[in-house]
């Protein structure tokens, strides 16, 4: 399992990701963290085209503040295209926090759990953590 790291938050997600390797996961599962460059997505690309995007390539999209404003908006293309098989989108509910590392550490916490067990939450839409 992939995770598309959304464009706006690069410094928080290679946070995240040194806890996730501080604690041991990385050495354990292979969850590769990719950012738009790495996918060939262009940043400016419409939350719905993202959204078909992490769908069509089987990637988990990790974000901080996509909304539900507009026909676009992740939230409504949600609404619109959820199947369930549908990957979920993987909601930081307070980005700003993952400074903190007990909170960070929580996130990564809950963002392995929804990896080992995607399975269960294909076709939920969204997910906020922790």
């Amino acid at each position: 399992m992939k995770v598309l790291l959304d464009h706006h938050m690069k410094k928080q997600g290679i946070l995240l990701w040194r806890s996730m390797e501080n604690e041991g996961w990385l050495e354990l599962l292979e969850i590769p963290m990719l950012t738009f460059a790495d996918a060939g997505l262009p940043i400016d690309s419409s939350d719905r085209d993202v959204w078909r995007f992490v769908q069509k390539n089987r990637l988990i999209l990790l974000t901080g503040n996509r909304n539900n404003y507009g026909e676009d908006s992740l939230q409504q293309t949600i609404w619109d295209e959820n199947q369930p098989t549908s990957l979920p989108v993987v909601t930081i509910g307070v980005l700003d926090r993952l400074e903190e590392r007990a909170y960070r550490e929580q996130c990564a916490e809950r963002l392995i759990e929804i990896v080992l067990g995607i399975e269960n939450h294909l076709g939920i839409g969204r997910i906020y953590i922790p």
